[in-house]
């Protein structure tokens, strides 16, 4: 099989192609996939280049990648809901023990892995997994979101804030959001009610009284994001644990949100895209061949939702 193997840290210059490999074996609970479809997060890279080093140490060599969709090959010791021929998706990390999702044939834990939504494509569902299990954990289970509710979403054009978006309005939710010059047209497509161009506007100036913010900028943002919200509202970090002293002072909850992309996530999100309820966006789709060029894509853009790699 072919695989994306990495040997040391580093840019999309450590990403080397390896073919005629042994597809690796399941261990129990957990499923071999045949890989149709990964995706490149923000994360991915950010593990490669090293920058978790320090308390997530990869063993090199390593394959790798997260985000997957394909189809069950074979089926560890005491895995009961998966057969094979399921299409299934999921995450594939070595950080979570998986075996990484860059290859054409790879192992997922059984808890880190669902059954595909029925309605869309392998690349599409690859590009689901971490996205669409932050925007559920973060709006249904930390903020409990309502109708009627509002709530402001930074980063609305980005892998999780453009669904994280459709789910809000979903709910019934007013959503507010705060995204580049360029994106103002993209996010108002998404359903947002009011879109701020942080480049031109003071979002912390021009909102107020909000139920919930969802922050996935961090930094400065997290800090001003206090001031735009209700006493008793919630915030919602993607970017580290927000500072407990000004959520006193304000008499808001904050909220330092680690994704789980667990069974229970990736089955409400395949819920809810089969539903018609959320979809997810790709902006564009590289072969594994290419892979050095989908990690500089990530890297020098800001996608409008995800980037996705071809396996199958």
């Amino acid at each position: 099989m072919k695989a994306v193997h990495v040997n040391s840290y580093g840019g999309p210059e450590v990403l080397d192609i390896k073919d005629g490999l042994d597809s690796p074996s399941p261990e129990e609970n957990q499923i071999q996939v045949e890989m149709h479809a990964a995706s490149v997060n923000p994360f991915d890279v950010k593990v490669v280049s090293g920058m978790f080093k320090d308390h997530m140490p990869l063993k090199f060599p390593t394959i790798p990648g997260g985000d997957y969709a394909g189809v069950v090959s074979s089926l560890g010791e005491g895995v009961t809901d998966f057969k094979v021929g399921d299409k299934v998706y999921g995450s594939a990390n070595v950080v979570n023990g998986g075996l990484g999702s860059y290859a054409e044939v790879s192992v997922a834990n059984v808890k880190n892995s669902a059954h595909m939504p029925s309605t869309i494509s392998f690349e599409d569902a690859a590009a689901l997994s971490l996205v669409g299990s932050s925007a559920v954990q973060a709006l249904e289970q930390h903020i409990k979101l309502k109708k009627g509710q509002n709530i402001l979403i930074h980063g609305g054009a980005g892998g999780i804030g453009h669904l994280a978006i459709q789910l809000a309005k979903s709910i019934g939710a007013y959503v507010a959001t705060t995204v580049s010059t360029d994106d103002v047209d993209y996010a108002k497509s998404l359903g947002a009610d009011e879109v701020i161009d942080y480049k031109k506007q003071n979002f912390e100036e021009e909102l107020s009284n909000f139920d919930a913010v969802y922050d996935l900028v961090g930094g400065e943002t997290t800090e001003k994001s206090f001031k735009v919200l209700k006493r008793g509202g919630v915030l919602v970090s993607m970017l580290g644990a927000p500072n407990e002293e000004l959520a006193r002072k304000h008499g808001v909850t904050a909220v330092g949100q680690g994704t789980k992309t667990e069974t229970e996530n990736l089955t409400r999100v395949a819920e809810l895209v089969d539903a018609g309820k959320i979809k997810v966006n790709v902006d564009k789709v590289f072969q594994l061949d290419a892979v050095k060029d989908a990690f500089a894509y990530q890297e020098e853009n800001s996608p409008r939702g995800k980037v996705v790699l071809k396996i199958k």
